[in-house]
């Protein structure tokens, strides 16, 4: 990690079915947070569409590196000349009626550098507020733990429902992850619950950044998103919140803070059980 200091943002939004009023949205947000000075900025799950059920979003489905969505994100990566980490959209997958919830990650030039695609499908019941989600049905799951170079250091990617589950980030570490990018659209009974608990639990353990971009508002169908976007620091504290509604939050990663805290603190050192 470079020993200068940055600022990152991330996105939130409350997406609807119209994905032209999404995109438009989601680039005055970008644009609001280019100003203030981020060089990296996260946009949240389904930040281009949310339909009344998982499987509306097949119809938006592209080809790898070949699309309008893609597009989009490209053009505004470079257009603001920041690195955009581009939520989720929907990529092709292998079976027919399926699509892959793809994270892709742009640098300031608006080239694709890499990709994740959401490997922890949400399939649950939520008795409170009679909701069933089965996102198996629709989604085909990746199998690839990603951390790549970018200008704030080693990047790790997780979607959503990935937040659950620590051995993902215990993965990220053996590959040096220093900064966890998380786009997520948690329900608001989950999300009252559980979110601030598990982000903060996930910078703590694996001492790292985490910048974490929600849905947060109302959508089609009455479904309700929590929000609560976040950057959280590697000491588990809050350096940026925004509760509800559209905006960003705007915070800097310090290297030399994340060194120190490591060094005085070395309890990824400490570890006796390693992810394969």
């Amino acid at each position: 990690m470079s020993n200068s200091k940055k600022k990152v943002a991330a996105l939130q939004l409350a997406s609807g079915s119209n994905v032209s009023a999404n995109l438009l949205e989601t680039e005055r947000l970008a644009e609001a947070a280019a100003k203030q000075g981020a060089k990296l900025i996260v946009l949240p799950e389904n930040f281009a569409f949310m339909g009344r059920s998982c499987g509306d979003a097949n119809a938006l489905r592209e080809a790898p590196g070949d699309g309008p969505l893609q597009s989009f994100l490209s053009q505004l990566a470079h257009r603001l000349g920041v690195w955009l980490v581009g939520g989720t959209i929907p990529l092709e997958a292998d079976h027919a009626a399926k699509w892959r919830a793809a994270c892709t990650v742009y640098d300031e030039h608006g080239k694709q550098v890499a990709r994740y695609d959401k490997q922890h499908l949400f399939d649950v019941n939520l008795i409170e507020s009679d909701e069933q989600f089965v996102e198996s049905e629709s989604i085909e799951p990746g199998d690839r733990v990603l951390v790549i170079d970018s200008p704030i250091g080693r990047l790790g990617i997780a979607v959503c429902y990935d937040l659950r589950f620590p051995e993902l980030f215990r993965a990220m570490v053996d590959r040096r992850v220093e900064v966890i990018a998380l786009p997520a659209a948690f329900t608001a009974i989950t999300g009252r619950a559980h979110w601030e608990t598990l982000v903060r639990a996930r910078a703590i353990e694996n001492l790292s950044y985490v910048i974490a971009s929600a849905q947060g508002g109302f959508h089609v169908a009455s479904r309700e998103t929590y929000g609560h976007s976040m950057i959280v620091d590697p000491w588990g504290t809050k350096l940026a919140l925004r509760e509800r509604g559209n905006g960003c939050v705007v915070a800097e990663i310090d290297p030399e803070f994340q060194h120190t805290t490591r060094r005085n603190f070395p309890c990824l050192d400490h570890r006796r059980l390693h992810c394969r």
